[in-house]
């Protein structure tokens, strides 16, 4: 009966670990939204059209910044967004 016990346990803790990985909010289509969301809060950045995407937690920005300051600010709050692990940037900076 021990034994039943310490099986059923383990099998529950296995079970809501392995379903606690799959949840939706590590996914890419999860991280690209907060990323968006994130950018679109930011006052500065009112107005940059900018492409996001994510692919295994990497993040990749691209398109045209009117500067290396923007493109840095873009590249910061993309990092700071939960579940991303890296950024890939093909920010091109033409000043306006």
């Amino acid at each position: 009966m021990n034994l039943l016990k310490r099986t059923t346990a383990l099998l529950v803790v296995t079970l809501v670990l392995g379903t606690t990985g799959c949840t939706d909010s590590s996914s890419d289509a999860a991280i690209t939204s907060r990323v968006k969301t994130a950018i679109s809060k930011q006052p500065e950045l009112k107005g940059t059209k900018v492409s996001v995407s994510t692919n295994e937690k990497v993040v990749h920005l691209s398109g045209t910044v009117k500067s290396r300051y923007e493109r840095a600010h873009l590249i910061a709050v993309a990092r700071k967004v939960e579940g991303v692990k890296a950024i890939k940037t093909d920010l091109v900076v033409k000043p306006q």
